[in-house]
């Protein structure tokens, strides 16, 4: 499933129109989006719990030529999947 499946999951089931059903999942998107910027959860009971955590600065290596290279720190964003969603899947 991509975006523009999803879109057209929520527009029939919701009976909106499509371009509003793009508006809502752009909103929820964004949502998600604008929390984790903020360094807070997003937490669905039964579907998931978004967040972050830091991975810091390392050095690494280039496969190709075996110089060390400096691999910057990064947000990472993590994803834990809800009791409910995963015995659904399973």
């Amino acid at each position: 499933m991509n975006k523009g499946d999803l879109i057209d999951v929520v527009a029939e089931k919701s009976g909106i129109s499509k371009a509003q059903a793009g508006d809502a999942v752009a909103a929820v998107f964004g949502a998600i989006e604008g929390s984790l910027k903020k360094g807070d959860k997003a937490a669905f009971i039964g579907f998931g719990t978004f967040s972050t955590s830091q991975r810091a600065a390392r050095d690494g290596r280039n496969p190709a030529t075996g110089a060390t290279i400096k691999i910057p720190a990064k947000t990472m964003i993590k994803f834990k999947a809800g009791k409910a969603l995963s015995e659904a899947v399973n």
